[in-house]
């Protein structure tokens, strides 16, 4: 028997898949985990062999480069001159990342290759900022948008009902400059609460995992309300206690390589759900 999907509203459509992208999410864990245990495995059995063997001197590694911090105002522009090329480009299959430094430290590297990346994240950043820079991404053509913002507001006092608030009119300016592209509200991601070592750790702890896991929820019915999708990636970064889990993480706050690879992951499959839509 066949079922016709036109029946069911599209959100609840992309709601089931984004389940399934949870168990492929955690299936593609376990297996790296095993792939790297055989092969740590295999070079244990290879180490004796290889003790026999002249090894090549070491190449001194070169020095890292002095690395310029930006205000935030220089963050802004620069960003604006990296949207105001890619207008002038109008590359195909342009994605958007807008956000906070978890967007901005993204590994290029680890963003999926089918698509042209605009990385418009600056550390720090509030719901309001991001909301008020918007304006600078008007000229661009993007096919998608994803937006994750929220966490500094928390760790700034700042209530969720101003977030919620925020997010709303930050989907409705985008949908307005960009009517061709599809909307991605993306969760707010936990903190590792007492095992953090962010130096803002008492800050962190003042934010329940509870309070950011409600907010997500506002944010998912007013993704639906505004025309929007909403991405749910909380459940793949929390521990059984609901707190980010430090084996993804820097400092209980920011993502490690293997935070970014689960968020990538969760990006492919999402991108392929938006195929299989078309």
């Amino acid at each position: 028997m066949s079922i016709h999907f036109k029946k069911y509203p599209g959100w609840a459509i992309f709601s089931l898949a984004v389940n399934g992208l949870l168990l492929l999410a955690i299936a593609w864990l376990l297996l790296r985990e095993y792939q790297l245990s055989v092969s740590s495995t295999l070079r244990s059995s290879t180490a004796t062999a290889q003790l026999a063997k002249p090894q090549p001197t070491a190449q001194p590694q070169p020095e890292l480069g002095v690395r310029h911090k930006l205000n935030y105002q220089q963050w802004v522009e620069l960003l604006a001159h990296e949207a105001q090329a890619v207008s002038k480009q109008q590359p195909e299959d342009l994605t958007i990342l807008a956000g906070d430094s978890l967007s901005l430290w993204f590994p290029p590297d680890l963003l999926p290759s089918q698509t042209t990346w605009l990385n418009q994240g600056i550390s720090g950043e509030t719901s309001a900022g991001l909301l008020n820079r918007l304006d600078l991404l008007d000229d661009t053509y993007p096919s998608v948008v994803f937006v994750m913002i929220g966490i500094n507001d928390l760790i700034r006092g700042i209530q969720g009902d101003t977030i919620v608030a925020n997010q709303r009119l930050t989907i409705r300016h985008l949908r307005r400059a960009h009517p061709q592209a599809q909307i991605v509200v993306q969760s707010i991601l936990p903190h590792s609460a007492e095992q953090a070592t962010w130096e803002g750790r008492d800050r962190l702890l003042s934010i329940p995992n509870t309070q950011i896991q409600e907010i997500n929820q506002q944010l998912k019915k007013i993704a639906h309300r505004e025309g929007a999708m909403y991405l749910e990636l909380y459940p793949l970064f929390a521990d059984t206690d609901g707190n980010l889990k430090t084996e993804l993480s820097t400092d209980g706050l920011h993502l490690n390589q293997q935070g970014y690879q689960v968020w990538s992951y969760a990006l492919q499959i999402f991108n392929q759900v938006l195929l299989d839509r078309e």
